[in-house]
């Protein structure tokens, strides 16, 4: 992990951002993800599944025996080589592209899942929207409502579209961040989504466990993804994560294992849980 120590080469996209671009290229578990079973025959759904945490998850998901539905903004390279490593463990990929902000194409990402896979056993609402402001009166009102329809309001339309077609066992797994217990003043309206994404979680989990389908969230800290160099100014960039315990980001084949865990039937007994990925900080 030593090419992630900071400082980082100072570097700016534009949002979404690509992984071709990055400097150094993030590490998805191309080469090292090594699947045992845990996830057999298993319909999954990953949102932001092209690149970043999302394309780790359906690396680790299709190598554990999954098929992988990849819902995507507008990412096209990304998503192929996504689907690639995904058919290449053997396994379906289907790739839908579109703003989860709508809720019709968010029930159409689920039919797509039905009609394609067969059906629905995990859903990981990974993806996310954030741009930096120094102050509140830099954040134009359409910007407020755009970080919400796609960082919480998305999660809604899917889980309910999904929970139609969920049968005892299944999962859903959201993706929050320590920013829902440490907000990070530059990112006001993504850190209040993601305070918002972490009760969601708790209270959906009491919603359907009588339904035994279980809802869990993971809370990463900083994970090298096309988001950063796409949203924060270059110089945030080259310190990103310097500040963590670790002392560096992480790559996103460090998140896949929790979201497998909680894919897992052997996770019967987890639901309502947050699990921090954060590099030593502790999350309260």
């Amino acid at each position: 992990m030593e090419n992630l120590q900071p400082p980082l080469p100072e570097q700016q996209q534009q949002p979404p951002g690509t992984t071709v671009e990055m400097d150094p290229r993030p590490d998805h578990g191309e080469d090292s993800y090594q699947g045992h079973g845990r996830l057999e025959g298993k319909r999954t759904i990953i949102t932001g599944g092209d690149s970043g945490i999302g394309r780790a998850v359906a690396i680790a998901f299709a190598r554990e025996g999954a098929d992988v539905l990849i819902s995507y903004l507008n990412e096209d390279d990304d998503a192929r080589e996504t689907a690639r490593l995904v058919e290449a463990a053997g396994r379906k990929a289907v790739l839908v592209p579109g703003d989860i902000g709508d809720p019709a194409h968010c029930r159409a990402i689920i039919q797509q899942a039905v009609e394609q896979l067969g059906g629905v056993d995990v859903l990981v609402n990974n993806a996310a929207y954030q741009m930096t402001f120094e102050d509140i009166a830099d954040i134009p009102d359409e910007e407020w409502d755009k970080t919400f329809r796609t960082n919480i309001h998305a999660m809604f339309y899917l889980a309910k579209a999904a929970v139609a077609h969920m049968q005892p066992g299944a999962a859903i797994i959201n993706t929050t961040s320590v920013n829902a217990d440490m907000p990070k003043q530059t990112l006001l309206p993504y850190a209040t989504t993601k305070g918002a994404i972490q009760n969601f979680t708790g209270g959906l989990a009491q919603m359907l466990m009588p339904k035994g389908i279980r809802v869990n969230c993971v809370a990463p800290g900083p994970v090298w993804t096309p988001l950063i160099p796409s949203t924060m100014p270059p110089e945030q960039v080259k310190e990103f994560g310097a500040s963590y315990p670790i002392g560096r980001p992480a790559q996103p084949k460090e998140l896949a294992p929790a979201y497998v865990m909680l894919a897992t039937d052997e996770a019967s007994y987890v639901s309502g849980a947050t699990i921090a990925v954060t590099g030593g900080k502790p999350i309260l």
